[in-house]
């Protein structure tokens, strides 16, 4: 049954926007054989809403949503450049599935109703991606960074050396986590494939989670 293959949320940074690495990334993503929602960043989006909030003088919860719409104009250049399906809500999200296609996440519709979510700048794309993950029960959440994470990090770690945000802790609650940088990309596709985990597993995330 399609409910008993487990599901991967994976987050794509947004800083890998200009990267030649994010389609290296999404090829690989997709030879997970089982269910995966993909999470996209602000990337240069989300920056133009920092860089226009001296001027302008929006408060953060404003900045917030509008940071939430930057991560949906990420997610449309995605889905039109790698032919993924986007998906608003769990029920969209299962139909992909259904479907056999990769869902990749519009985040506005899910995030403007959820009264467990503070708004700010302390809450990105990453702390939204562990949301998710945790809403939908996913057997892991994957966090496709830039950089490479250090060895044997904790979710501390990570907030300190800026590769998520202040908030993550808070949201993953207990969802086994991995971070993959550059280093992991080299055997990502053969991890996936065989339904591991590219990168470092946080805390007491384990590697294998699927076979």
């Amino acid at each position: 049954m399609l409910e008993a293959r487990p599901l991967l949320v994976a987050k794509i940074g947004g800083s890998l926007h200009e990267s030649p690495n994010l389609a290296r990334w999404i090829e690989a993503l997709r030879r997970w054989p089982h269910r995966l929602t993909l999470v996209a960043g602000g990337g240069p989006f989300a920056d133009a809403v920092r860089a226009a909030q001296p001027k302008l003088r929006y408060d953060d919860e404003t900045a917030h949503a509008m940071a939430v719409l930057a991560m949906e104009q990420y997610a449309l250049a995605l889905a039109g450049l790698f032919e993924l399906s986007l998906a608003e809500t769990p029920d969209d999200i299962a139909q992909a599935h259904a479907r056999g296609h990769v869902a990749l996440w519009r985040p506005s519709t899910m995030v403007a109703a959820a009264a467990d979510i503070a708004p700010g700048w302390d809450v990105t794309s990453d702390s939204l991606a562990a949301w998710l993950a945790r809403k939908c029960g996913a057997a892991a959440l994957l966090m496709i960074k830039s950089v490479d994470p250090g060895a044997d990090s904790a979710l501390h770690d990570l907030v300190s050396a800026g590769v998520v945000d202040p908030a993550f802790p808070d949201y993953v609650d207990g969802t086994p986590v991995f971070v993959a940088g550059p280093r992991a990309l080299a055997h990502a596709a053969q991890a996936l494939a065989s339904g591991a985990l590219p990168g470092a597993p946080v805390a007491s995330a384990t590697q294998k989670i699927a076979s």
